[in-house]
């Protein structure tokens, strides 16, 4: 049986293993044994747990099939309802919770969905606890169901709770920013556009009419073109592009330009310094990021520590080296002075607390980090077997290495959650780093892809 557990939870298709209701309603069971495992439970008070979805139209089924798991084991279930996942860590602190679920795939197609976990303290869970999960839904021993079943409650000032969070974490006093945002008709759909509206700010948004398969469907912060277009249209001062779960977030700079998470991170640790507030002059990245942000750190004098690829891998490593700013090229950041995991909207007003601070637009600050030429392109793969034992690929590899010398470098990994070979190259110009790109992928293509 394949590993239910990948990088970010788990992920699949709908209805094909693992995401169906049957599996899933094993894995609600399983998530209560844990549950009752962790918790000695001395005062006889039932345990709970907090649930919140994105706007995928499987989500009310998957949701459903984990209540029933739970709720068969004596655990009550309070709905959350559409909701970011950041949200749900923190709603799992708030309520006392014993864990959070989030059902959502984050930013892939509609038909795909997913379960990530976060523990008490409002961090995801760690791996070593979801091979425990694990072991329970496989253990083919019969998981004892309670005589007396867990309710359900909802959670009406779920929303609530979160915009309170975020509004007492913005420190801006600047009110005439033109902001457009882009909520990828998902889990930002409702609660961006009223915490802008709150801040009082000029803001417009697109993609909020989610319809079950809409989510992510060319827009959010995989598909910022649109956004670029509107913000260049309108004279905005900044565009936020997030994905379907709400954790992720891409700008977009008043010239229409895409800011990365890169170069997010170079803004946030640039001024974060220049105000004293980067703990233990320490920044967290992976070992995707760009070559820029390791230079731009360096001539800062910032210790730039890369961890493996995940945010639950930079969290750890935050945690580690004492660092309180570290995040993804994919636009995943986190703030933890701020918050325990990665928060799109908590991103956004962080940029604009930069911005606020002076009359330079957004544009002026990213130009400090020089973007080295960099081209990432995934390749749909039959089989996850070591890359190095291929010999055509190996040798490939090693070629272009040996071409590229120390103006660029070579990076090959597996997506945890998707079928998918993701290969990036980094070299000394756009044309020539794409052409290697692409010789690798073809090649990986043509020994393990999918015809």
């Amino acid at each position: 049986m394949k590993r239910l557990f990948g990088t970010d939870g788990i992920r699949g298709m709908v209805n094909e293993y693992p995401m169906t209701p049957e599996l899933i309603q094993k894995l609600g069971k399983a998530i209560a044994l844990f549950c009752i495992q962790e918790n000695d439970n001395k005062d006889n008070h039932p345990l709970h747990v907090v649930i919140g979805r994105d706007t995928r139209i499987s989500g009310q089924m998957l949701e459903s099939a984990l209540i029933s798991g739970l709720c068969s084991m004596g655990i009550h279930v309070y709905l959350a309802g559409i909701i970011p996942t950041p949200a749900i860590a923190l709603l799992t602190r708030h309520q006392k919770a014993c864990l959070g679920i989030v059902i959502s795939a984050s930013h892939n197609p509609y038909h795909d969905n997913g379960i990530k976990l976060f523990q008490s303290n409002g961090y995801k869970l760690s791996e070593d606890k979801e091979a425990v999960i694990e072991q329970f839904v496989f253990d083919n021993s019969e998981q004892k169901t309670k005589n007396d079943p867990g309710l359900v409650f909802t959670l009406d000032n779920a929303e609530q709770i979160y915009l309170e969070f975020l509004i007492q974490a913005f420190y801006c006093q600047r009110k005439n920013f033109h902001v457009i945002m882009d909520c990828s008709n998902g889990a930002m759909f409702r609660v961006a556009p009223k915490l802008y509206q709150h801040l009082g700010f000029h803001s417009e948004t697109l993609h909020v009419t989610p319809n079950g398969k809409n989510i992510n469907l060319f827009c959010g912060s995989e598909y910022p073109e649109e956004l670029a277009k509107k913000v260049v249209e309108t004279h905005a001062d900044v565009g936020f592009a997030f994905d379907g779960d709400g954790d992720r977030m891409i700008a977009i700079d008043e010239k229409g330009n895409i800011i990365t998470g890169d170069q997010i991170l170079s803004v946030c640790s640039w001024f974060a310094k220049k105000n004293g507030k980067l703990n233990n002059n320490t920044v967290v990245s992976t070992v995707m990021s760009n070559a820029g942000l390791t230079a731009f750190l360096t001539d800062l004098e910032i210790n730039h520590v890369k961890s493996q690829i995940g945010d639950r891998h930079v969290l750890e490593t935050m945690l580690s080296y004492g660092a309180t700013i570290g995040g993804e090229d994919s636009g995943h950041m986190i703030f933890l002075d701020t918050h325990t995991t990665g928060d799109g909207l908590l991103s956004s007003l962080r940029l604009l607390d930069v911005l606020s601070e002076s009359s330079e637009p957004l544009s002026s600050f990213t130009k400090k980090m020089s973007v080295f030429p960099q081209v990432l392109m995934n390749v749909e793969v039959t089989q996850k077997i070591e890359l190095s034992s291929i010999p055509e690929i190996n040798q490939l590899i090693e070629d272009i290495k040996a071409k590229l010398g120390s103006k660029g470098r070579i990076l090959l990994r597996y997506s945890g959650t998707q079928p998918l070979c993701r290969v990036m190259v980094e070299g000394p110009t756009q044309e020539e780093t794409h052409q290697y790109c692409k010789r690798i992928a073809d090649t990986i293509k043509n020994a393990i892809g999918v015809a």
